[in-house]
């Protein structure tokens, strides 16, 4: 079966001669984006050149905008910014614990690696094509998540420095030191989400593809295959989903933690006494808390749909089992059963329906955790095997984990039912909302 199985993709790789191989036309459309963000350090040069801009982005920029840019005794109370040390500081942590982390995954693993690619051409045709729309997504996805909030910090940077351009100070013509600064401002802020989201959005991408995977994975329970063969593709599976939490850990936990830690700060200064807060003085707090627990969302989104994606093989598991046993063959009189039994068996589990076609289930159901039988083939697995696997894998749960905690939905719905609370507490202090 393995020699097969190993024919066969063999065969699919010629069909399709670098088709997401790790020197492929995905991974060097991939470092494309890398390069547009400056963060490629395939070599010295491009490692000292991605060093400095974001030493020059993440901490130079802002850093010359606050001191520069102080206006606290000319400005009238619309311009003074009393927000603004705290809004840089959030925006410059994560960015450089995201990239932090891409400078260490690409010198430990290197992005083919810590892609997977390298793994991917041994899948099937399928996993392979919609790993690689992904992949063409990727870039997509961040200025889904990033631009609206981009938008919003250039129309108030504009007006910021049209309403106030008599109060702010400037440094020879004044249009020209306004257009400058405005755009050194609004690149770093771009820069900064941008890192940010790109890490969040790569391990959706990864977590993409071991969806497919199990996806994949879950056909073995719809034909004859031997236990030995299940098991060892379910150990696969669970290691690379430890591989994936190894990496991820230090970044969601951190992630998790900064984020509480910067919406906390930012309330106590909004809620305390005498606090002048509005939509002028207060907007980019609340454009923060949205643009820091949206990253924290897709971080936790796409965990959790790994982990329920797994944990709904066990239940597959479990329902081939029982399907399997409750249409056994009763040899009471040592008669052997004949092909027409075993078609009658089979057909059975197509034939049992729950309720009508018209009935609502919601989201909670999927192709793998649903209400429908299985083919059976009883006579292929005995009863103590199938029991064995199933015990297996009740014991042996995959999915993410963060040092090990799973996270699952009911993670999920904690984290986000307290990050969405303060999110919303913010913006009803900032902008009314």
């Amino acid at each position: 079966m393995e020699d097969e199985r190993g024919s066969n993709r063999l065969a699919m790789n010629k069909e399709n001669p670098g088709y997401l191989s790790p020197d492929g036309s995905e991974l060097r459309r991939f470092r494309s984006y890398l390069r547009w963000l400056y963060v490629d350090q395939s070599n010295l040069w491009k490692a000292c050149i991605s060093w400095s801009l974001f030493f020059t982005l993440a901490f130079v920029v802002p850093i010359l905008s606050h001191f520069l840019l102080d206006c606290s005794t000319t400005c009238d109370e619309d311009h003074r910014r009393p927000y603004h040390v705290p809004v840089q500081i959030s925006l410059s942590v994560f960015a450089t614990l995201s990239f932090i982390s891409l400078s260490e995954w690409d010198r430990r693993y290197g992005f083919s690696r810590f892609l997977f690619l390298d793994k991917v051409s041994d899948e099937s045709l399928k996993i392979q094509r919609g790993y690689a729309r992904q992949m063409k997504r990727t870039m997509k996805l961040i200025l889904l998540w990033g631009l609206p909030c981009f938008i919003a910090e250039c129309v108030y940077k504009i007006w910021w420095y049209i309403s106030g351009s008599s109060q702010i100070p400037h440094y020879g013509e004044i249009y020209v030191s306004s257009i400058i600064l405005c755009t050194l401002e609004l690149c770093s802020w771009l820069y900064r989400t941008s890192i940010f989201f790109l890490v969040c959005v790569l391990f959706r991408l990864i977590g993409y593809l071991h969806i497919q995977r199990l996806d994949e994975f879950a056909s073995v329970f719809q034909r004859e295959t031997e236990v030995g063969t299940i098991l060892l593709e379910h150990l696969r599976i669970r290691r690379n989903l430890r591989v994936i939490s190894h990496r991820f850990r230090a970044f969601i936990l951190s992630s998790l933690l900064l984020v509480t830690a910067s919406q906390l700060i930012f309330l106590l200064m909004v809620i305390k006494p005498h606090a002048d807060v509005d939509i002028l003085r207060g907007g980019e707090l609340g454009l923060v808390s949205i643009t820091l627990v949206s990253g924290l969302y897709i971080l936790l989104r796409s965990a959790t749909k790994i982990t329920h994606k797994a944990q709904s093989i066990t239940g597959l598991a479990a329902k081939w089992h029982i399907c399997a046993t409750i249409n056994s063959f009763d040899n009471v009189d040592g008669e052997t059963p004949t092909a027409h039994d075993t078609a009658s068996a089979q057909a059975m589990a197509a034939n049992i329906t729950w309720g009508s076609s018209d009935d609502e289930i919601g989201d909670e159901e999927d192709e793998l955790d649903n209400t429908k039988l299985l083919p059976i083939f009883t006579h292929t697995i005995s009863f103590h095997k199938r029991q064995a696997l199933v015990t297996y894998m009740e014991n042996n749960r995959a999915g993410i984990t963060v040092y090990g905690f799973m996270l699952d939905r009911s993670w999920l719905h904690s984290i986000f039912g307290i990050q969405l609370a303060l999110c919303l507490w913010l913006l009803n202090k900032t902008v009314g909302i």
